[in-house]
């Protein structure tokens, strides 16, 4: 007989952490309509170096900081895809891998980047990550939190 894993709930928002980033306390939107999860970021380019293509984010801190941060961040491009939008526009998203923190236990994730400072929440995790690791409340909020 197969050991079968309980998946843990979510809610529909979580707070996360992303310890390689040095992004603490973010809030995500869980969003199961969504393929692939997605951080915000301002700007972003794509250069290559020694044969290899690299992203590099620039994130900046809270907007209510007085002088928020700005944040340099470097990952190799582990893939590209093309992603329609909820409009329909078909853009290309970079993917790169990193970790995330839910629940005290730290899970990989592939994440996209692209500028969100219209939206409410500054991160968005998509199916890809959340498929056969949770299940979704959108009735709750803050289950997985971490350490606030």
């Amino acid at each position: 007989m197969a050991l079968i894993k309980e998946k843990r709930t979510i809610g529909r928002i979580e707070i996360v952490d992303l310890p390689e980033l040095g992004l603490y306390n973010m809030y995500a939107k869980i969003d199961t309509g969504a393929e692939t999860s997605v951080l915000h970021c301002e700007n972003f380019e794509i250069f290559e170096k020694d044969g290899h293509r690299y992203i590099r984010c620039y994130i900046t801190g809270h907007p209510e900081d007085i002088n928020p941060e700005v944040l340099h961040l470097t990952f190799p491009i582990h893939r590209e895809r093309v992603v329609k939008s909820s409009f329909g526009q078909a853009e290309t998203r970079y993917i790169f891998l990193t970790k995330i923190k839910l629940f005290d236990t730290l899970f990989d994730i592939k994440l996209s980047v692209r500028d969100r400072s219209s939206m409410s929440y500054p991160m968005l995790l998509g199916r890809n990550f959340i498929s056969g690791k949770f299940l979704v409340d959108v009735a709750k909020k803050h289950l997985a939190k971490n350490s606030l």
